[in-house]
């Protein structure tokens, strides 16, 4: 199982600013899902940044989340570490 999603920030052109449970921090971009059935509405800039961390996993307020493994996979991380 690969590490779930502790924190999350909203940043600048539609990507998140993670932080893993096993310590690591990535960056997720979410534009490639903006033009996707329920994904549309976090086009709006201020909807956008109503994202949280839920259950592991990061969502907004109308149920849109995008799985955790997703989301480790995909996400650039920091090689500095």
């Amino acid at each position: 199982m690969n590490p779930r999603i502790v924190q999350v920030k909203p940043l600048q052109g539609y990507k998140l600013s993670l932080e893993f449970s096993n310590g690591e921090k990535g960056v997720y971009d979410c534009s490639p899902l903006l033009s996707f059935g329920v994904f549309r509405e976090i086009k709006d800039q201020d909807y956008f940044s109503k994202v949280k961390v839920q259950y592991g996993t990061v969502a907004w307020p109308h149920e849109q989340d995008i799985c955790p493994d997703t989301l480790y996979m995909d996400s650039k991380r920091d090689a500095r570490k």
